[in-house]
Parts: C-alpha cells; sequence; structure tokens
C-alpha cells in the first residue's frame, strides 16, 4: 500500500527548497492530491492529468506538451510514471526548476537504473541536478534541480531540505544496480 503521508512529504519538500516558486503544475498528478497539500500550504497549484474524476482543485484535463505556453514557476510530478521523463524535458526547455519522485519508467528499465537514467537526463539538457529523499515508505528518491535561467546563469539552490540528499551515484562496473 502507498505511504499516505507522500503528498504531504512532497508538498513540504517543495515548499521549502522552492520557497518562491508560486504556481506549481502538478503533472500526471492523479485526483489532485498533491496540489491539494500545496494549496493548503498559499501556493497556486494546478493538477494536469486525464481523469474526469478529481479534488475539488484547480486541474486541467490535458497533458503536458513542449507546446504548452509556460505559466509555471515549478513543475512536479509524484510518481507521474511515463511523464516523469517530460517533465524533466519541458523544465530544460523552459528553465523550469523541478521536482520529481520517479515511480515506473517509460522504457523498461527497473529503478534504480531509471533514476540514474533521469538524472543523467536532466544533467545532458543543461539542467544541474540533485538527489533528495522523502523518508516515506516505497519509492522516495527526489530528482530536483533549481532551474536555469533563460539567460543562461544557474539559479542559486535553495536551502536543503530537513533530510540529507541520498547520494545515488553513478553505475560503476562492479554494481550496475546500486543507485
Amino acid at each position: 500500500m502507498a505511504d499516505k503521508r507522500r503528498f504531504d512529504r512532497f508538498a513540504n519538500f517543495l515548499c521549502k527548497t522552492f520557497p518562491d516558486a508560486e504556481r506549481v503544475w502538478d503533472i500526471a498528478g492523479g485526483q489532485g492530491a498533491l496540489s491539494q497539500a500545496l494549496l493548503q500550504r498559499g501556493r497556486q497549484a494546478t493538477t494536469f492529468d486525464n481523469r474526469w474524476k478529481h479534488l475539488p482543485v484547480p486541474y486541467r484535463q490535458e497533458l503536458l506538451t513542449p507546446e504548452l505556453p509556460c505559466e509555471a514557476d515549478l513543475l512536479a510530478g509524484l510518481h507521474a510514471d511515463d511523464a516523469t521523463r517530460i517533465i524533466i524535458e519541458y523544465a530544460a526547455l523552459h528553465g523550469l526548476p523541478f521536482a520529481v519522485v520517479p515511480c515506473c519508467s517509460d522504457n523498461s528499465l527497473s529503478y534504480k537504473p531509471w533514476v540514474r537514467h533521469l538524472h543523467e537526463l536532466a544533467l545532458e539538457l543543461g539542467m544541474p541536478a540533485h538527489y533528495a529523499d522523502l523518508g516515506i515508505d516505497g519509492r522516495s528518491t527526489v530528482i530536483w534541480s533549481p532551474g536555469v535561467p533563460r539567460d543562461g546563469t544557474l539559479l542559486a539552490p535553495a536551502p536543503a531540505p530537513d533530510r540529507a540528499p541520498a547520494p545515488v551515484p553513478a553505475p560503476t562496473p562492479a554494481s550496475k544496480e546500486s543507485p
């Protein structure tokens, strides 16, 4: 069973790590529980998902595509499955900060290689990328970036969250499964 604390923990992480991000897009956010938690913390949150049944939160029944005009300060994805890679690509395209908690991969990689792949993707797209851990049961690794302004200068990373980031070293020939 999924950890019921995941929405509050991720919302706390987002608010602490990105204190200036007022408009948050919760991508592939299901019924909108993360948006609900962010709204309770004073953020303007909008869930993007294709579900027709959802909580009473701002909700867009559409997919995130590169053509979608950017009206967010931060992109978030909590177990966003197939949308996780798209979140990182959209954030890089627009220089936006992002935070994702990967779950299922869109390319049949197992979990740890998938997490490394997403981190490497962010770096390849010119985004500084970091790891953190939500401290919840199940898949709780966060990959996050402070974003890159359009002028190319790096944004200063926000203060570290309560928990120290969980290091996920690059694979070595002796251990390809260690994140």
